[in-house]
């Protein structure tokens, strides 16, 4: 029982060493709360806002924030999750209108992943404003790769106002080959690729990765106070199920359990956080998936699961890892007793991973330090081309 609370006293100065960190270092103020950068750039001109329910300005929705200021607002296009961030993962949107305004709402995930000239039709100016979380496959990444190649195509400005990386501070994980490019991974680079979407954005032009090697006229504004190594506490969950600091931070190392038969945590309490299946051998914890707001058809629905409960991970230990978290996907594979079963045969596993060599590897029964090994080469080559575009060290 001592070394218990011993154990949990550890976590929570860990815990408030990071938010220590992050008053010394100033308060991070995202681009959408420095309107004095941007509000001149935007009037007079018809803007189109790529936004959702993260995009706000001092506690105000974006939208809102801008039309009290006079800035003419078109148009609302909206990514996965929708404009208030609360449909499924995966679950196709259709258009609709802002109730509050009346402004019109394009879903680019629905009929079309990328605003067509119909859409844009009038637009002076695109401007995105949502915020990301730092992986590779979370699709908002995606999202910001057609608006910019739309507004490239059509030569409308794109302006990113730039929020913190929650996962910023380490680069890991394999870099996408060409052959596994799908919306979960359209670009070369890592699953961790420690940039804000605002330095992302300057490297999709940069590197002309844009289809046809088209560049947007872009502006990105900054960030005040934020550095790389900032510990930033996401004020708004970024998408349903990622409702905490935690599961923002183990994201990119349980996301890989999406390619498999193996539950991560969706329609649990705990999304995120855990992972288990009904054929996980270890019996001491488990989790029933239950329909929930943003996890309607989970996984394993009404079925108990077996697994790891990382509810209670220390948070300052891992984070000080700055690498991905290979034990859990290398155990889940371990002690599941369908081996042939545990990766999904969609091929959606090397979609994530964004090459099949990680799969082939975690069959093989390869060491951590040899699959490591074997993103080296392309890490370095990423490093370099990353280190052309940032904006805060």
């Amino acid at each position: 029982m001592i070394m218990g609370i011993v154990k949990k006293t550890v976590q929570i100065i860990g815990i408030c060493l990071l938010f220590s960190a992050a008053l010394l270092a100033g308060k991070i103020t995202p681009a959408a709360e420095r309107p004095e950068l941007y509000l001149p750039l935007l009037k007079g001109k018809k803007v189109a806002l790529v936004v959702n329910h993260s995009s706000l300005a001092g506690g105000i929705h974006l939208v809102d924030y801008l039309l009290k200021h006079g800035i003419k607002v078109k148009k609302i296009f909206v990514p996965e999750h929708g404009f208030r961030g609360t449909a499924d993962a995966g679950a196709h949107l259709g258009n609709s209108r802002d109730r509050s305004t009346g402004l019109p709402i394009v879903s680019l995930y629905g009929k079309h992943k990328k605003p067509t000239r119909k859409d844009l039709k009038g637009i002076d100016l695109i401007l995105f404003d949502i915020q990301d979380v730092g992986v590779r496959f979370y699709t908002y990444l995606s999202t910001l790769h057609y608006v910019m190649e739309a507004g490239a195509e059509q030569r409308i400005e794109v302006m990113v106002l730039d929020r913190p990386n929650p996962n910023g501070h380490y680069i890991d994980g394999p870099v996408l080959k060409k052959k596994y490019r799908s919306f979960v991974g359209l670009d070369p680079v890592p699953v961790v690729y420690g940039m804000t979407i605002g330095e992302y954005a300057r490297m999709l032009n940069g590197e002309r990765w844009l289809k046809h090697g088209v560049q947007a006229n872009l502006t990105v504004i900054p960030l005040k106070n934020y550095t790389h190594g900032s510990f930033y506490s996401l004020p708004v969950k970024p998408s349903p199920n990622l409702p905490n600091d935690r599961a923002v931070m183990l994201y990119p190392s349980l996301a890989f359990f999406e390619g498999t038969v193996i539950s991560a945590g969706r329609g649990s309490a705990k999304p995120f956080q855990l992972y288990g299946a009904p054929k996980y051998r270890v019996k001491k914890f488990s989790f029933v998936p239950r329909s929930r707001p943003g996890a309607r058809y989970p996984k394993y629905k009404g079925k108990r699961c077996y697994g790891v409960d990382l509810s209670r991970v220390d948070m300052g230990k891992e984070r000080r890892r700055k690498r991905l978290n290979l034990s859990y996907l290398r155990d889940a594979y371990t002690k599941y007793i369908d081996k042939k079963h545990f990766f999904l045969r969609n091929g959606f596993f090397d979609r994530l991973a964004g090459t099949d060599q990680l799969r082939e590897q975690i069959i093989s029964g390869a060491s951590e330090a040899a699959i490591r090994k074997s993103w080296e080469k392309d890490l370095r080559k990423f490093r370099k081309v990353r280190a052309k575009y940032l904006l805060y060290p």
